[in-house]
């Protein structure tokens, strides 16, 4: 055999195993959502009967309700800010720009939090209104309690607004001046062109955003148990936690994926037949119109209000708190455990994530096909489901793997082995895995996709191998990205609740788990801390996103 051809062979075998490797992952992804399916269909033959009589009517209508006002609101204030920033030149724009980032920063559960305490009839701010207006006492005037559906909806789309304001915003940037000249020439005011050439240019993009703060809404389990909605994601923690019925819990998860798929499915329709391009030559930016007196004041006081209630309110009322609690009790030895537990979680987490992330992105770019496309896909299918509907699936797929071993171990050495998985935090790991590998993926996608193809073939050219390609070629190159991907891991592990609270070990608390015990039980300053802890730590990928944000302007 001649050595080129011995070459060949062995750099065949090499992307084989890369690619096996990409189906070993998908396969992975893939077995928490077969296990739930599972589990659903071989529940009792009268519990779905008495699902659809009882739990579910409630739970389905709630969440409807919830997902289209949490879906108007964003769209609203999502494309009203982008607007607002991109046509209009003002004193404090610049700020505006990155500041309506910042609600990212602060978790659902951690904004009803806050409120709930920042709005209590006894609170700071209806007290200062009853001293105003002259009252003594809550019995003679106190505001309506947020805790209910408009409430719920209200704190959640000042939250969840970024996810529209982001894309487009990027999109406004993108569309050419020439448009708009067009426009204005034709007699067509700044409002109309809103309506009439940026609006339906940037559906797409607003399509985008409402799908993922819709599936945000989703996976929410504090805020809406907090302020009194019984949504899905609250039905099968309760369901489980409470009535453990993990079959009842299965079958709401399926319903709620249910409801996802159609989510995507719709919102793919929806943008079926839309495109948008422009010609590279003879094309300007978009020129924002320059505001100045009495209006500028205006526009930049209508931009900060979002800001003002999706982040700096809460951003206070903690950071006041947690002085008060850390000036009264000093920093408890609890709080240095749940930081060790979140930080040492959330690194392994995001450790095996990149791996993996890494493994089915490079996948992608050295066996392109419809094999590869395909493990890509899959695998990455994590992100759109709930943390709750992972987290059960996990449950079902290992406790059952648990038991699997300890009768085998009885049978065969008369040992029981107990709770590897469950009990050691390793589904935990496995559901952080599972749902944001999307983030991980794509990530290294990106950064690999700013490498030219030449680089691979001289490498290979050169006799490296696809592992050495790698290693000297790729991942020096991609630096940036991972970094990037490894960030938006962990501080989406660090702030993850239903899947935490689903398959914690026991007596393991988070800083997560921590807020939402504390809270539970109304006692809000306990929790001020750690709830502080997670919004800095949560800030780090809204200063990225900023960062990328002004350099793409």
């Amino acid at each position: 055999m001649t050595a080129p051809l011995a070459t060949n062979q062995r750099r065949s075998r090499s992307g084989s195993g890369w690619i096996v490797s990409a189906g070993i992952v998908a396969v992975l992804v893939l077995l928490p959502v077969f296990a739930l399916v599972l589990q659903a269909v071989q529940g009792s033959d009268g519990l779905w009967s008495h699902l659809l009589a009882t739990t579910l009517p409630v739970a389905l209508a709630d969440t409807f309700i919830l997902l289209c006002g949490v879906g108007l609101l964003v769209a609203i204030l999502g494309t009203a800010s982008a607007w607002l920033v991109t046509a209009y030149d003002f004193p404090g724009r610049r700020i505006l720009e990155w500041a309506l980032i910042l609600p990212l920063a602060v978790p659902t559960y951690i904004i009803a939090y806050a409120y709930l305490d920042i709005l209590h009839p006894i609170g700071v701010v209806q007290g200062a209104i009853r001293w105003a207006l002259g009252f003594s006492s809550p019995r003679e005037f106190r505001l309506p309690d947020i805790r209910n559906m408009t409430g719920c909806i209200i704190l959640l789309g000042f939250v969840l607004y970024p996810y529209v304001y982001i894309p487009t915003r990027a999109l406004f940037l993108m569309q050419s001046s020439n448009l708009i000249e067009a426009a204005r020439t034709l007699g067509v005011s700044q409002r109309q062109i809103f309506w009439r050439v940026a609006l339906p240019l940037a559906r797409p993009a607003i399509a985008v955003g409402v799908s993922l703060s819709l599936m945000e809404a989703l996976n929410d389990i504090g805020a809406s148990e907090f302020l009194g909605i019984r949504t899905l994601t609250v039905s099968i923690y309760t369901t489980w936690i409470t009535r453990t019925d993990l079959p009842g819990a299965s079958q709401i998860a399926l319903s709620l994926l249910l409801i996802v798929v159609m989510l995507v499915t719709v919102e793919r329709w929806a943008r079926r037949e839309q495109r948008y391009s422009i010609s590279a030559q003879r094309s300007r930016v978009f020129e924002p119109t320059r505001i100045t007196g009495r209006r500028s004041t205006a526009f930049f006081c209508m931009g900060l209000i979002p800001v003002l209630i999706g982040f700096v309110f809460p951003a206070i009322y903690l950071a006041t708190e947690a002085w008060k609690r850390f000036q009264f009790a000093g920093l408890s030895p609890r709080l240095v455990t749940e930081a060790g537990n979140t930080i040492i979680f959330a690194s392994a987490a995001t450790l095996v994530t990149l791996l993996l992330g890494v493994l089915i992105a490079y996948v992608a770019r050295l066996r392109p096909g419809a094999a590869s496309n395909c493990f890509f896909r899959l695998a990455t299918v994590g992100y759109a489901a709930p943390g709750t509907v992972i987290a059960i699936g996990v449950l079902v797929l290992l406790a059952g793997l648990d038991q699997l071993i300890n009768r085998t171990a009885i049978a065969w050495f008369g040992i029981s082995t107990g709770l590897l998985f469950m009990g050691s935090g390793a589904a935990l790991i496995y559901a952080y895995t599972t749902r944001f590998l999307a983030i991980a993926a794509g990530g290294m996608e990106a950064g690999l996709t700013r490498i030219p193809l030449t680089f691979d073939h001289a490498s290979r050219t050169l006799g490296q191998s696809a592992s050495g390609t790698f290693r000297h070629v790729h991942l020096p190159l991609s630096k940036a990205a991972l970094i990037a991907a490894a960030l938006l891991v962990f501080v989406d592990c660090v702030k993850e609740l239903p899947a935490t609270l689903l398959l914690r070990p026991l007596n393991f608390e988070t800083f997560a788990t921590h807020l939402y015990g504390e809270a539970a039980r109304g006692t809000y300053e306990e929790a001020s801390i750690a709830a502080l802890a997670i919004v800095i730590i949560g800030i780090l990928p809204v200063i990225l996103l900023s960062r990328v944000g002004t350099r793409a302007s």
